[in-house]
């Protein structure tokens, strides 16, 4: 009787698949840009909306940081030109894991 190991990523398959999320290796660069854009921001609003971006793209994914961005956008909080800073940073410092 021949049985052969298989891995638990064999096993799983889709269920560990990786998702799009904050390059922990870049969190201090991205934390600086994040805080660097959103200082025109009033005191009041910037503290939770950075500490709402960036847990949303470090543990869910980049795709639920984008769309908080665009919610906070059509809302009036954010600019159109803020807001698509912010999502190219998201992206751009963001990795498969």
């Amino acid at each position: 009787m021949d049985v052969s190991k298989n891995t638990n990523s064999e096993i799983d398959g889709d269920a560990r698949r990786k998702i799009r999320k904050l390059n922990m290796r870049k969190n201090e660069e991205f934390r600086f840009l994040l805080g660097k854009y959103l200082k025109d921001l009033p005191e009041s609003v910037r503290g939770n909306i950075f500490g709402s971006i960036y847990a949303k793209a470090a543990k869910n994914g980049v795709t639920e940081a984008r769309d908080y961005v665009l919610v906070k956008k059509k809302e009036g909080v954010i600019d159109d030109d803020t807001s698509r800073k912010l999502i190219d940073l998201i992206y751009d410092y963001s990795t498969y894991r």
